[in-house]
């Protein structure tokens, strides 16, 4: 039997990140981003057989470009005759979706519909799933959702105390994100710690510029940090995460703000770079801190004092917790981070192994804190193109 791979598509609104997955093994036969797609210099760059290359892109329609390029890549590697999909990553797929989809003019409307919920995300979407259906037209297009695997929550969890004609008419609700990621760590600290088939109660915490926490019984997804967008929730890189809404209302009549630049302090202006004053990049605030940079030791004392309690509130649906997972960028490399919040934790049983912390990063997975206790902390590394590779390839079987 040849062998089955998938092309991944992750489509930005100035950026393309892409890889070749081998579906039975997760092994990433090539890997890349285009970037500055919507600046000058465009450029890919990709990894192939241990080799890291850099090639110029043109101007023009710059994500069809990008494919055009990446097409023409393919096929002078030789690649392009096991592939049998590209998977799409969507952000937002609204309440339709609850699980991934091939791609047919119905799937697109419906993207484009809930692209006024994430518009930094779903139009850029759509504009690489275009593309790779101009430059792939033999091939399965299969859409991934970050919001599918949140469509378990109950009510209770996903709908704001607001007239209920808003959600009714406009889908207004919490949604979620970051659930490819969420739905595969969860699935492998269950195998790891022997629950399959048993009842388990899980907190994955997917920490990067991005960061959500979500809390996961029995498999599904129970409640989320994030909520109608990525902005609630935790602080983030450059996102304030929850704050008081009446702040709106003072930063128009007091401040004279308008609608953009609220939307903009919030998403691009706020977080740890809001904070510190000095960056978006957890390392180089971890460095400052440790030279004693006052502002630096307060946006992370505040990022996980934010995370600790956002943990702890999600023992409420879980009713008990077997294991805290830390994923992501900043899950999976920073042990300052999760020591910290660890240390906020201990009440519930968990103390962190300084040995077992520190030897878990940089690809490594495993427990670290004593587990003499229960619950346990972990670190598992994601996968996210793993699960839309797996997802396309049983979708694109049945075309």
């Amino acid at each position: 039997m040849s062998s089955q791979h998938v092309l991944v598509l992750n489509c930005g609104s100035s950026s393309l990140k892409f890889a070749i997955i081998d579906n039975a093994t997760g092994e990433e036969i090539l890997s890349g981003l285009a970037e500055r797609l919507a600046e000058q210099s465009p450029q890919i760059k990709y990894k192939f057989q241990g080799n890291k290359e850099i090639v110029p892109l043109n101007s023009g329609d710059a994500h069809q470009v990008a494919i055009t390029t990446l097409v023409k890549l393919i096929k002078d590697l030789a690649l392009d005759a096991n592939l049998v999909a590209v998977g799409h990553r969507v952000v937002h797929g609204g309440e339709r979706f609850t699980q991934s989809v091939i791609i047919d003019d119905s799937v697109i409307n419906a993207i484009q519909e809930t692209a006024s919920l994430a518009p930094l995300h779903n139009p850029a979407n759509l504009l690489g799933i275009r593309a790779a259906q101009a430059a792939f037209a033999h091939l399965p297009q299969i859409a991934v959702f970050d919001t599918a695997f949140h469509q378990s929550m109950d009510q209770t969890a996903y709908l704001y105390a607001l007239p209920y004609s808003l959600y009714r008419e406009h889908g207004v609700r919490r949604y979620g994100f970051h659930g490819t990621s969420h739905a595969y760590v969860s699935a492998q600290a269950i195998e790891i710690l022997g629950l399959k088939d048993k009842p388990s109660r899980i907190i994955t915490a997917h920490l990067g510029n991005g960061c959500s926490v979500t809390a996961i019984k029995d498999g599904k997804s129970v409640d989320t940090s994030m909520g109608l967008t990525p902005l609630e929730g935790l602080v983030m890189g450059t996102r304030s995460g929850d704050i008081d809404p009446g702040l709106f209302s003072f930063l128009v009549n007091h401040l004279n703000y308008s609608t953009q630049q609220i939307d903009t302090l919030l998403n691009k202006q706020s977080g740890l770079l809001g904070i510190s004053e000095l960056s978006n990049d957890c390392r180089t605030i971890e460095e400052a801190a440790q030279e004693n940079h006052p502002q630096a030791t307060l946006a992370l004392d505040i990022f996980c004092y934010r995370l600790a309690k956002q943990i702890a509130s999600f023992l409420v649906p879980l009713n008990g917790l077997d294991a805290l997972v830390f994923t992501g960028g900043i899950g999976e490399n920073s042990d300052v981070i999760r020591e910290k919040v660890v240390n906020q934790l201990n009440f519930l049983g968990m103390h962190i192994n300084k040995a077992r912390n520190l030897n878990a990063r940089f690809g490594n997975q495993g427990v670290i804190t004593d587990e003499s206790h229960s619950p346990v902390a972990m670190v598992i590394p994601t996968n996210e193109e793993w699960v839309i590779a797996n997802d396309a390839a049983t979708l694109a079987k049945g075309v």
